[in-house]
């Protein structure tokens, strides 16, 4: 375990300083921003119920839920019972460590961020109710933006990205395949 949290620390601090740049530290800033993200999922609520009806609200009622259970398992259940810090937060990385953004009080391990967004792409990906083709895969590496942004503005270390981003895909994956029940029996 000791090693893993080596590698996971100096992963972070190649990140996080070292394969940095200016232009990076805007572009990462503004990915993580939920004023960037948030009209895309805005944007796309109003599409699905003004182009899909009833059966897009069913769907979208469905991404809700399972989005509900994602935030709740990694900040209520996981956060809680893990407690570890913030790497923003741990006074033995002062002075070895960038924080670009404010630094949250909560715990770290799992990053909601990436678990949340993985929860909505995976579950976009993998549900039946396909109204963007092949373009649903973008929200992929939508998600994996905003994830690795977090380790590069200092909020997060790599394990808690790595295991939010598991699990966001496995509740968003599970959510899609209830939701396809619903909707397709």
């Amino acid at each position: 375990m000791e090693e893993l949290l080596n590698i996971d620390y100096r992963l972070f601090h190649l990140i996080n300083q070292v394969w940095t740049s200016a232009w990076l530290d805007v572009f990462m800033k503004f990915m993580r921003n939920q004023y960037v993200w948030g009209p895309l999922y805005v944007f796309l609520v109003g599409f699905i119920l003004f182009n899909y009806g009833k059966q897009g609200g069913l769907y979208l009622l469905l991404l809700i839920c399972t989005l509900s259970v994602s935030d709740m398992v990694s900040s209520r259940l996981i956060k809680k019972n893990v407690e570890r810090l913030r790497p923003c937060n741990q006074v033995e990385l002062e002075g070895q460590r960038r924080v670009l953004v404010r630094c949250g009080s909560g715990y770290s391990f799992t990053s909601s961020h990436a678990t949340n967004h993985f929860t909505v792409a995976s579950f976009m990906v993998a549900s039946s109710f396909n109204f963007l083709g092949n373009l649903r895969f973008l929200f992929l590496l939508w998600a994996a933006c905003i994830a690795y942004a977090q380790v590069y503005v200092g909020v997060h270390f790599p394990l808690d990205i790595l295991a939010g981003s598991l699990l966001g895909t496995f509740i968003g994956y599970t959510g899609s395949k209830i939701s396809n029940f619903f909707l397709y029996r």
